[in-house]
This record gives structure tokens, C-alpha cells and sequence, in this order.
């Protein structure tokens, strides 16, 4: 991954089963509607995962972490 920064636009190319497993449907589909489009990269967690943010198409703002791998830069 290259030397993100807080605030830096990335690409989320993919996220895993598990993340939306059990999650209610509205937030399965706002984090499968997120998929191939630009994410706020907001960090990277203790176990090198990145935490992103987007907005939903209601205005919901979301926060997931995701294996750096399922991110690239915008």
C-alpha cells in the first residue's frame, strides 16, 4: 500500500463475506453499493487493517476496516 494519509481518497476494490454477514440490509447495501467507488481513507488500524468512510446514498456516514489489499488509491 502506498504512504496513505488521513483524508486521502481511495478506491475500495472489494470488501470480505464476513464484514456484511449478520449486518442488517440497509448497511449490506450501502457497503455493497460503496464497492468500486471513492472512500475516505481515515487510517490504519493496530492489525494493518484501513479504516475508510463513506456516505450512504441517505446521507448515513459509515466507518468499516478492511485488509489494506481491498484498497487503492483514487
Amino acid at each position: 500500500m502506498p504512504n496513505l494519509q488521513p483524508g486521502d481518497l481511495v478506491i475500495l476494490l472489494s470488501v470480505p463475506s464476513s464484514l456484511i454477514s449478520g449486518l442488517p440490509e440497509d448497511d449490506q447495501a450501502a457497503i455493497r453499493s460503496a464497492i468500486g467507488k471513492t472512500v475516505k481513507f481515515s487510517g490504519v488500524s493496530y492489525n494493518n487493517q484501513a479504516e475508510v468512510e463513506f456516505r450512504d446514498s441517505h446521507g448515513g456516514i459509515h466507518t468499516i476496516w478492511v485488509d489494506t489489499d481491498r484498497i487503492r488509491p483514487a
